[in-house]
């Protein structure tokens, strides 16, 4: 079979964390072989580091590149559904990170958006571009990869294994993601990023929980299980009385969220059609490094996935500087005290073999593991979360 060319669209860290796990796999399999930036500067300097000659600031003139097969997309989610459908148009395959798309305001809308717009308009705008982008990947027979790591992570990879082992049934999902804030200006916005952090981080315990009880109907009776509706609350808790208390008092240092129209804080609760439920709870004011976490409560038995935590390498140090050269984990506060710096964090939290399986996929022509159904039901749940938030009720989603 022949090397599947690549042509990377961003430059910045998903785009390095791409070409990293790329640079793992058998020889031959893949070559970059363009690299698309919003600067003609930013590509080039990407490109460098790449080993790539074709370099670009014109979406444009990647896809008319034809020995491009795969269009791996690392821009803002604004961007997403928008160059989603002329990848598919163009006729190439997709890799895409994480959201599909979402609701980024459209002209007349009162701006900040995030706290003047609709959330019905929202739900409608943001499920619209989800089902655009299904239809142009259907319509052009392209294959679309969902850049959903916690699905390849090998601890959901185990708990998917134990489900099927068990006889039993998974009665309740809980999953959390927290750490202190992106450092991301863009993230403060609901116009650039689509939202805070139900969809920038609960993305992706939504999407787990998704795939989860797919993969349980499929293991049980051939098919997967909906999601009917969801409730949800969410909240800026860092412009609340006591982030405030806390700023005047100097103790507010370490926290860097700071939205402006957008939550740092949420919590989802998804019912599913066989009456079973799944807990999001997400933030963008938690101390203590990234913490990531599923758990699955089943008739006969209980289990435990941490995506984050490990203890193969534990480490000391009366100062933050002892260790600073290396790296320990993504969004530690300090390397002071004790700590457990991670000893491959690509692999233990999916990254690695989501890229393995997208190539084999598209080289083997099926659907991968996370794909366009998936990405499109995050959305879709998401956005009825943020309506549900908002008047404070159930949405169906259906």
């Amino acid at each position: 079979m022949k090397t599947l060319g690549i042509g990377m669209v961003g430059a910045r860290y998903g785009a390095r964390m791409h070409l990293a796990n790329y640079a793992k796999l058998p020889k031959g399999l893949v070559e970059v072989r363009g690299v698309c930036a919003q600067t003609q500067a930013s590509a080039a300097a990407f490109a460098k580091d790449a080993n790539v000659s074709f370099v670009t600031d014109d979406f444009a003139a990647l896809l008319a590149h034809k020995d491009i097969d795969v269009v791996d997309l690392c821009v803002p989610p604004a961007r997403h559904h928008e160059f989603a459908i002329r990848a598919a148009d163009a006729g190439k395959h997709i890799i895409m990170e994480k959201p599909l798309t979402g609701y980024f305001g459209e002209p007349g809308d009162p701006e900040p958006i995030g706290k003047k717009v609709s959330r019905v308009k929202m739900w409608e705008g943001a499920r619209r571009n989800a089902e655009a982008v299904r239809e142009a990947v259907a319509r052009n027979g392209v294959r679309f990869c969902y850049a959903e790591n916690w699905v390849y992570a090998p601890p959901i990879d185990k708990m998917r294994r134990l489900i099927a082992a068990a006889k039993g049934s998974v009665l309740e999902l809980r999953a959390e993601e927290n750490h202190s804030g992106s450092n991301s200006v863009f993230s403060r916005e609901w116009k650039s990023t689509g939202g805070g952090v139900l969809l920038r981080m609960g993305v992706h315990s939504v999407g787990a929980c998704l795939h989860l009880k797919q993969w349980e109907g499929q293991v049980r009776q051939g098919r997967g299980i909906r999601a009917v509706s969801v409730l949800a609350d969410t909240a800026d808790l860092v412009h609340s009385t006591a982030s405030d208390t806390a700023r005047q008092a100097g103790a507010h240092q370490w926290i860097s969220a700071n939205p402006v129209d957008v939550e740092n804080w949420a919590n989802l609760v998804i019912r599913f059609e066989d009456g079973t439920r799944a807990s999001v709870i997400v933030s963008d004011a938690g101390l203590g490094g990234l913490n990531t976490r599923v758990s699955a409560y089943m008739t006969d038995g209980v289990i435990k996935a941490n995506l984050t935590a490990n203890d193969a390498i534990e480490t000391y140090a009366p100062a933050a500087d002892v260790f600073e050269p290396e790296y320990f984990t993504e969004k530690l506060e300090t390397k002071a005290g004790w700590n457990r710096p991670s000893c491959d964090e690509d692999w233990f939290r999916g990254f690695a073999q989501e890229i393995a399986d997208f190539v084999e996929a598209i080289r083997e022509d099926r659907e991968p593991r996370s794909g366009i159904d998936l990405a499109v039901e995050c959305v879709n749940v998401i956005y009825a979360g943020y309506l549900s938030a908002a008047e404070g009720r159930s949405v169906n989603l259906r």
